[in-house]
């Protein structure tokens, strides 16, 4: 059982450094938002900042690929993004319909080249 488990002590702390913190945060959040309208200007205002520092991350991680990524060329990272971007909005924007489109035609590229 042991060779399954590996390590007890370093999960252990996985779960307790990085799982319990985090979901005591969404947990309270859940907690709260329970009587905000999902209109209202602070929603609307908490949602682009959120959606502004994911294209910042997904712009970052373009530009300046890390490990394995650094090795696919440029125009297939930027191709699969717009492959996924156009799956996106074509799918009425379905997050995964993107996401999926944009990871074949990385895969498919690649393979390709």
């Amino acid at each position: 059982m042991s060779d399954f488990i590996g390590d007890w002590h370093a999960l252990l702390l996985l779960v307790l450094a990085g799982f319990l913190p985090n979901e005591i945060w969404r947990m309270l959040g859940l907690w709260f938002s329970g009587g905000i309208d999902e209109g209202s200007e602070l929603l609307v205002w908490v949602r682009a900042v959120a959606t502004a520092i994911l294209a910042g991350v997904i712009a970052q991680i373009l530009v300046f690929p890390p490990g394995a990524l650094a090795a696919v060329p440029g125009a297939l990272r930027y191709g699969a993004v717009a492959a996924g971007f156009v799956a996106f909005v074509a799918s009425r924007k379905s997050i995964l319909i993107g996401v999926i489109c944009g990871e074949i035609v990385m895969l498919v590229g690649e393979w390709w080249l």
